[in-house]
């Protein structure tokens, strides 16, 4: 009797070993694969938001010229940025070109 409880015990202290070495071999086959490959294997790859980089699934994210928003509302006040930063850096070129 007493041997069948010590082998009952050997075998679920193996057990539960072996789970462990499993879920931490998974776990560490998830972060050398990296977190967007392990997006695409579920399906849901995530994306951050141009404006407040807020992190949200692919499928409700809208894409405008290769950026990434959470909503129009961001996305319009992102777009209207780059056209404000654009005509900056062009008026300085144009004022670079007076100076010379």
């Amino acid at each position: 009797m007493n041997l069948l409880l010590i082998r009952l015990i050997i075998f679920a202290v193996l057990f539960f070993a072996g789970l462990k070495l499993y879920r931490m071999y998974r776990e560490w086959k998830l972060d050398r694969e990296g977190p967007q490959q392990a997006g695409d294997a579920e399906g849901n790859r995530m994306v951050r938001c141009s404006w407040c980089q807020v992190h949200l699934p692919e499928d409700d994210a809208l894409r405008e010229r290769g950026d990434w928003f959470c909503s129009s509302d961001h996305r319009d006040k992102y777009l209207a940025e780059r056209k404000d930063e654009k005509k900056d850096a062009q008026q300085e070129e144009k004022k670079q070109e007076k100076d010379d």
